[in-house]
Protein backbone atom coordinates (compact mmCIF):
# COMPACT_ATOMS: atom_id res chain seq x y z
CA UNK A 1 0.00 0.00 0.00
CA UNK A 2 2.96 2.44 0.63
CA UNK A 3 4.87 1.58 -2.73
CA UNK A 4 1.97 3.07 -4.88
CA UNK A 5 -0.50 4.98 -2.71
CA UNK A 6 -3.69 4.57 -1.52
CA UNK A 7 -4.97 3.64 -5.05
CA UNK A 8 -3.22 0.35 -5.02
CA UNK A 9 -5.73 -2.76 -5.30
CA UNK A 10 -5.09 -4.55 -1.83
CA UNK A 11 -5.23 -8.35 -2.24
CA UNK A 12 -6.44 -9.61 1.47
CA UNK A 13 -6.04 -13.17 3.17
CA UNK A 14 -8.18 -14.20 5.86
CA UNK A 15 -8.29 -16.36 8.78
CA UNK A 16 -8.83 -16.38 12.38
CA UNK A 17 -7.03 -17.53 15.62
CA UNK A 18 -8.20 -18.51 19.28
CA UNK A 19 -6.79 -15.87 21.65
CA UNK A 20 -6.87 -17.34 25.45
CA UNK A 21 -8.92 -16.03 28.36
CA UNK A 22 -7.07 -15.98 31.56
CA UNK A 23 -8.93 -18.88 33.12
CA UNK A 24 -8.69 -22.34 35.14
CA UNK A 25 -9.73 -25.45 33.16
CA UNK A 26 -13.36 -25.86 34.30
CA UNK A 27 -14.85 -28.61 35.66
CA UNK A 28 -18.42 -28.65 37.16
CA UNK A 29 -16.84 -28.96 41.19
CA UNK A 30 -14.04 -26.55 40.33
CA UNK A 31 -16.87 -23.99 39.06
CA UNK A 32 -19.23 -24.82 42.23
CA UNK A 33 -16.28 -24.02 44.53
CA UNK A 34 -15.76 -20.80 42.50
CA UNK A 35 -19.05 -19.74 43.14
CA UNK A 36 -18.96 -21.14 46.91
CA UNK A 37 -15.45 -19.36 47.62
CA UNK A 38 -16.75 -15.48 46.47
CA UNK A 39 -20.00 -16.08 47.65
CA UNK A 40 -18.94 -17.12 51.46
CA UNK A 41 -16.13 -14.52 51.68
CA UNK A 42 -18.69 -11.99 50.57
CA UNK A 43 -21.35 -12.96 52.68
CA UNK A 44 -18.53 -13.45 55.25
CA UNK A 45 -16.98 -9.53 54.51
CA UNK A 46 -20.27 -7.80 54.53
CA UNK A 47 -21.86 -9.14 57.60
CA UNK A 48 -18.94 -8.13 59.34
CA UNK A 49 -18.64 -5.01 58.33
CA UNK A 50 -22.63 -4.11 59.20
CA UNK A 51 -23.12 -6.48 61.88
CA UNK A 52 -25.13 -9.00 60.49
CA UNK A 53 -24.88 -12.26 62.21
CA UNK A 54 -25.00 -15.94 60.78
CA UNK A 55 -21.13 -15.75 58.80
CA UNK A 56 -19.13 -15.36 62.35
CA UNK A 57 -17.59 -18.63 60.94
CA UNK A 58 -17.19 -18.06 57.10
CA UNK A 59 -13.55 -18.72 57.39
CA UNK A 60 -14.36 -22.16 58.62
CA UNK A 61 -16.88 -22.92 56.14
CA UNK A 62 -14.63 -22.01 53.68
CA UNK A 63 -12.41 -24.56 54.56
CA UNK A 64 -14.77 -27.32 55.01
CA UNK A 65 -16.22 -26.94 51.38
CA UNK A 66 -12.66 -27.47 50.09
CA UNK A 67 -12.47 -30.09 51.75
CA UNK A 68 -15.06 -31.81 50.75
CA UNK A 69 -13.98 -30.89 46.93
CA UNK A 70 -10.34 -32.34 47.21
CA UNK A 71 -12.29 -36.00 48.95
CA UNK A 72 -14.48 -35.80 45.60
CA UNK A 73 -11.54 -35.14 43.37
CA UNK A 74 -9.24 -37.69 45.17
CA UNK A 75 -11.66 -40.43 44.70
CA UNK A 76 -11.37 -42.28 41.23
CA UNK A 77 -13.21 -45.04 39.79
CA UNK A 78 -11.62 -48.45 40.07
CA UNK A 79 -10.12 -50.20 37.76
CA UNK A 80 -10.31 -53.49 39.41
CA UNK A 81 -12.19 -56.78 37.62
CA UNK A 82 -14.18 -57.38 40.31
CA UNK A 83 -17.59 -56.13 39.97
CA UNK A 84 -17.87 -55.44 43.85
CA UNK A 85 -15.04 -53.86 44.30
CA UNK A 86 -16.41 -51.35 41.77
CA UNK A 87 -19.69 -50.92 42.88
CA UNK A 88 -18.19 -50.14 46.51
CA UNK A 89 -15.81 -47.64 44.78
CA UNK A 90 -19.03 -46.25 42.69
CA UNK A 91 -20.65 -46.18 45.72
CA UNK A 92 -18.12 -44.12 47.59
CA UNK A 93 -17.38 -41.47 45.24
CA UNK A 94 -21.27 -40.86 44.91
CA UNK A 95 -21.20 -40.22 48.75
CA UNK A 96 -17.95 -37.56 48.21
CA UNK A 97 -20.43 -35.72 45.73
CA UNK A 98 -23.48 -36.10 47.87
CA UNK A 99 -21.38 -34.46 50.93
CA UNK A 100 -19.81 -32.18 48.80
CA UNK A 101 -23.20 -30.80 47.26
CA UNK A 102 -25.48 -30.74 50.59
CA UNK A 103 -22.91 -28.75 52.33
CA UNK A 104 -22.84 -26.04 49.53
CA UNK A 105 -26.45 -26.20 49.35
CA UNK A 106 -26.65 -25.30 53.04
CA UNK A 107 -24.75 -22.54 52.23
CA UNK A 108 -26.20 -21.09 49.52
CA UNK A 109 -29.70 -21.43 51.92
CA UNK A 110 -27.93 -18.94 54.37
CA UNK A 111 -26.26 -16.57 51.84
CA UNK A 112 -30.03 -16.18 50.41
CA UNK A 113 -31.53 -15.51 53.96
CA UNK A 114 -28.67 -12.77 53.92
CA UNK A 115 -29.30 -11.75 50.90
CA UNK A 116 -33.28 -11.16 52.04
CA UNK A 117 -31.49 -8.71 55.24
CA UNK A 118 -29.32 -6.79 52.24
CA UNK A 119 -32.26 -5.96 50.22
CA UNK A 120 -34.97 -5.14 53.58
CA UNK A 121 -32.76 -2.52 55.02
CA UNK A 122 -31.07 -1.73 51.75
CA UNK A 123 -27.91 -1.46 52.17
CA UNK A 124 -24.07 -2.54 50.20
CA UNK A 125 -25.96 -2.66 46.75
CA UNK A 126 -22.48 -3.34 45.41
CA UNK A 127 -22.03 -6.74 47.57
CA UNK A 128 -25.56 -7.48 47.67
CA UNK A 129 -25.49 -7.67 43.54
CA UNK A 130 -22.32 -10.11 43.28
CA UNK A 131 -23.84 -12.36 46.37
CA UNK A 132 -26.71 -12.44 44.27
CA UNK A 133 -24.65 -13.40 41.00
CA UNK A 134 -22.51 -16.02 42.70
CA UNK A 135 -25.92 -17.25 44.07
CA UNK A 136 -27.30 -18.29 40.82
CA UNK A 137 -24.31 -19.96 39.52
CA UNK A 138 -23.77 -22.01 42.77
CA UNK A 139 -27.77 -22.92 42.18
CA UNK A 140 -26.80 -24.40 38.55
CA UNK A 141 -23.98 -25.84 39.09
CA UNK A 142 -25.34 -27.53 42.03
CA UNK A 143 -27.77 -28.71 39.08
CA UNK A 144 -25.94 -30.02 37.39
CA UNK A 145 -23.41 -31.65 39.17
CA UNK A 146 -27.05 -33.42 40.53
CA UNK A 147 -28.34 -34.24 36.95
CA UNK A 148 -24.85 -35.63 35.72
CA UNK A 149 -23.86 -37.90 39.11
CA UNK A 150 -26.73 -38.92 40.20
CA UNK A 151 -29.53 -38.76 37.48
CA UNK A 152 -27.31 -40.21 34.58
CA UNK A 153 -27.50 -36.93 32.37
CA UNK A 154 -24.97 -35.47 29.91
CA UNK A 155 -25.93 -31.99 30.14
CA UNK A 156 -25.62 -30.01 26.94
CA UNK A 157 -22.92 -27.86 25.67
CA UNK A 158 -25.52 -24.93 25.43
CA UNK A 159 -25.95 -24.82 29.12
CA UNK A 160 -22.53 -25.19 30.52
CA UNK A 161 -20.59 -22.05 31.59
CA UNK A 162 -16.43 -22.33 30.93
CA UNK A 163 -15.48 -19.43 33.36
CA UNK A 164 -17.93 -17.47 36.26
CA UNK A 165 -14.98 -14.60 35.86
CA UNK A 166 -14.90 -14.60 32.24
CA UNK A 167 -18.23 -15.63 31.44
CA UNK A 168 -17.49 -14.50 27.45
CA UNK A 169 -15.15 -17.56 27.39
CA UNK A 170 -15.47 -20.38 25.14
CA UNK A 171 -14.38 -23.94 24.62
CA UNK A 172 -12.91 -23.89 21.50
CA UNK A 173 -11.67 -26.91 19.18
CA UNK A 174 -9.78 -26.42 16.55
CA UNK A 175 -8.20 -30.03 15.53
CA UNK A 176 -4.73 -28.80 16.44
CA UNK A 177 -1.97 -31.39 17.19
CA UNK A 178 -1.18 -31.68 20.64
CA UNK A 179 -4.05 -29.12 21.64
CA UNK A 180 -7.67 -30.67 21.39
CA UNK A 181 -9.31 -27.50 23.30
CA UNK A 182 -8.72 -24.14 23.91
CA UNK A 183 -10.71 -22.07 26.36
CA UNK A 184 -10.66 -18.80 24.78
CA UNK A 185 -12.54 -16.34 21.60
CA UNK A 186 -11.41 -16.75 18.01
CA UNK A 187 -10.48 -13.32 16.73
CA UNK A 188 -10.50 -13.01 12.49
CA UNK A 189 -7.89 -10.95 10.66
CA UNK A 190 -7.90 -9.75 7.35
CA UNK A 191 -4.07 -9.00 6.23
CA UNK A 192 -3.05 -7.29 2.83
CA UNK A 193 -0.07 -8.31 0.77
CA UNK A 194 1.75 -5.88 1.96
CA UNK A 195 1.56 -7.63 5.89
CA UNK A 196 -0.34 -4.74 7.14
CA UNK A 197 -3.78 -5.83 8.90
CA UNK A 198 -6.65 -4.09 7.77
CA UNK A 199 -9.39 -5.25 10.32
CA UNK A 200 -10.06 -7.85 12.70
CA UNK A 201 -13.29 -8.88 14.81
CA UNK A 202 -13.52 -10.46 17.55
CA UNK A 203 -15.55 -13.51 16.59
CA UNK A 204 -18.21 -13.94 20.25
CA UNK A 205 -20.81 -16.81 19.53
CA UNK A 206 -19.46 -16.49 15.69
CA UNK A 207 -18.27 -19.39 13.58
CA UNK A 208 -15.33 -18.89 10.50
CA UNK A 209 -18.45 -19.32 8.33
CA UNK A 210 -20.57 -16.27 10.00
CA UNK A 211 -18.32 -13.31 9.58
CA UNK A 212 -16.95 -14.19 6.24
CA UNK A 213 -19.34 -11.74 5.11
CA UNK A 214 -19.37 -8.93 7.65
CA UNK A 215 -15.24 -9.09 7.50
CA UNK A 216 -15.01 -8.41 3.79
CA UNK A 217 -17.58 -5.57 3.85
CA UNK A 218 -16.16 -3.67 6.96
CA UNK A 219 -12.62 -3.85 5.28
CA UNK A 220 -13.95 -2.37 2.33
CA UNK A 221 -16.00 0.31 3.90
CA UNK A 222 -12.39 1.73 5.38
CA UNK A 223 -10.42 0.32 2.23
CA UNK A 224 -12.67 0.61 -1.07
CA UNK A 225 -9.58 -0.97 -3.31
CA UNK A 226 -9.77 -4.35 -1.72
CA UNK A 227 -10.57 -6.70 -4.88
CA UNK A 228 -9.17 -9.56 -3.87
CA UNK A 229 -9.76 -11.93 -0.76
CA UNK A 230 -8.69 -15.48 0.61
CA UNK A 231 -10.30 -18.03 2.91
CA UNK A 232 -9.95 -21.56 4.39
CA UNK A 233 -12.66 -24.02 3.59
CA UNK A 234 -13.69 -23.44 6.73
CA UNK A 235 -15.24 -20.22 6.03
CA UNK A 236 -17.74 -21.99 2.77
CA UNK A 237 -20.99 -21.90 2.60
CA UNK A 238 -22.69 -21.50 -0.83
CA UNK A 239 -24.58 -18.24 0.26
CA UNK A 240 -20.55 -16.96 1.56
CA UNK A 241 -19.57 -17.96 -2.04
CA UNK A 242 -22.18 -15.61 -3.99
CA UNK A 243 -22.02 -12.76 -1.40
CA UNK A 244 -18.38 -12.70 -1.77
CA UNK A 245 -18.12 -13.24 -5.36
CA UNK A 246 -20.54 -10.24 -5.57
CA UNK A 247 -18.32 -8.08 -3.40
CA UNK A 248 -15.17 -8.97 -4.62
CA UNK A 249 -13.20 -9.33 -7.99
CA UNK A 250 -11.23 -12.34 -7.12
CA UNK A 251 -13.01 -14.34 -4.47
CA UNK A 252 -10.46 -17.20 -3.19
CA UNK A 253 -12.76 -19.60 -1.46
CA UNK A 254 -12.36 -23.25 -1.51
CA UNK A 255 -15.36 -25.33 -1.87
CA UNK A 256 -16.39 -28.02 0.33
CA UNK A 257 -17.11 -31.05 -1.04
CA UNK A 258 -17.45 -32.37 -4.95
CA UNK A 259 -16.79 -29.75 -7.54
CA UNK A 260 -18.71 -28.56 -10.37
CA UNK A 261 -17.05 -28.56 -13.95
CA UNK A 262 -17.07 -24.44 -13.58
CA UNK A 263 -16.11 -24.57 -9.93
CA UNK A 264 -13.41 -27.30 -10.82
CA UNK A 265 -11.93 -24.86 -14.02
CA UNK A 266 -11.78 -21.77 -11.68
CA UNK A 267 -10.27 -23.52 -8.93
CA UNK A 268 -7.31 -24.36 -11.56
CA UNK A 269 -7.19 -20.68 -12.70
CA UNK A 270 -3.96 -19.28 -12.13
CA UNK A 271 -5.26 -16.20 -10.32
CA UNK A 272 -6.95 -19.23 -7.63
CA UNK A 273 -3.70 -21.10 -7.22
CA UNK A 274 -1.83 -18.29 -6.94
CA UNK A 275 -3.65 -16.57 -4.17
CA UNK A 276 -3.71 -20.03 -2.21
CA UNK A 277 -0.15 -19.77 -2.41
CA UNK A 278 -0.32 -16.56 -0.63
CA UNK A 279 -2.98 -17.47 1.98
CA UNK A 280 -0.44 -19.95 4.40
CA UNK A 281 1.50 -16.71 4.67
CA UNK A 282 -1.26 -14.82 6.96
CA UNK A 283 0.00 -17.73 9.37
CA UNK A 284 3.04 -15.49 9.99
CA UNK A 285 0.80 -12.61 11.18
CA UNK A 286 -1.30 -14.35 13.60
CA UNK A 287 1.63 -16.07 14.97
CA UNK A 288 3.78 -12.60 15.13
CA UNK A 289 0.76 -11.70 17.18
CA UNK A 290 0.88 -14.98 19.60
CA UNK A 291 4.72 -14.14 20.30
CA UNK A 292 4.05 -10.58 21.18
CA UNK A 293 0.98 -11.28 23.71
CA UNK A 294 -2.18 -12.12 21.74
CA UNK A 295 -1.82 -15.79 22.48
CA UNK A 296 -3.37 -15.28 25.59
CA UNK A 297 -5.70 -11.99 26.99
CA UNK A 298 -4.40 -10.87 31.02
CA UNK A 299 -7.47 -8.43 30.72
CA UNK A 300 -10.82 -8.39 32.60
CA UNK A 301 -13.92 -8.81 30.99
CA UNK A 302 -15.30 -8.63 27.43
CA UNK A 303 -14.74 -5.06 27.00
CA UNK A 304 -10.95 -5.81 28.27
CA UNK A 305 -10.72 -8.58 25.85
CA UNK A 306 -11.55 -6.36 23.09
CA UNK A 307 -9.77 -3.37 23.51
CA UNK A 308 -6.40 -6.01 23.97
CA UNK A 309 -6.82 -7.68 20.86
CA UNK A 310 -7.91 -4.23 18.96
CA UNK A 311 -4.10 -2.68 20.60
CA UNK A 312 -2.25 -5.76 20.32
CA UNK A 313 -3.25 -5.40 16.32
CA UNK A 314 -1.99 -1.71 16.22
CA UNK A 315 0.97 -2.51 17.75
CA UNK A 316 1.77 -5.52 15.07
CA UNK A 317 1.11 -2.72 12.18
CA UNK A 318 3.10 -0.49 13.90
CA UNK A 319 5.77 -2.79 14.06
CA UNK A 320 5.36 -3.99 10.31
CA UNK A 321 5.28 0.10 9.45
CA UNK A 322 8.54 0.12 11.52
CA UNK A 323 10.48 -2.86 9.52
CA UNK A 324 9.18 -0.91 5.97
CA UNK A 325 10.60 2.19 7.42
CA UNK A 326 13.92 0.72 8.36
CA UNK A 327 14.20 -1.56 5.18
CA UNK A 328 13.89 1.45 2.87
CA UNK A 329 16.27 3.66 5.09
CA UNK A 330 18.87 0.87 4.16
CA UNK A 331 18.07 0.97 0.70
CA UNK A 332 18.78 4.04 0.26
CA UNK A 333 21.87 3.83 2.45
CA UNK A 334 23.10 1.30 -0.09
CA UNK A 335 22.25 3.17 -3.51
CA UNK A 336 24.32 6.38 -1.57
CA UNK A 337 27.52 3.75 -0.95
CA UNK A 338 26.98 2.83 -4.48
CA UNK A 339 27.03 6.28 -5.73
CA UNK A 340 29.89 7.16 -3.88
CA UNK A 341 31.93 4.41 -4.83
Amino acid sequence: MEETGQEEILKGRCDSFVVETEVHYPTDINLLWDAMRKLIIGCGRVSRRIGLGGWGQYRYNLGQIKRLLRQVQKRKHSTASNEQKQASQAKKIRQAYRNYLDWASSLVSRAEATLKQLTDEEKEPIAREEIASFVAHAHRQIDQIDRRVFQGEKIAHAEKVFSLFEPHTEWISKGKAGVPVELGLNVCIIEDQYRYILHHRVMQGETDATVAVPMVEQTQARFPTLEQCSFDEGFYTPDNQRDLRALLDVSVLPQKGRLSPEEEAFESSQVFVAARRQHAAVESAINALEIHGLDRCPDQGIDGFTRYVALAVLARNIQRLGVRLKQKKVSVAKRRRKKAA
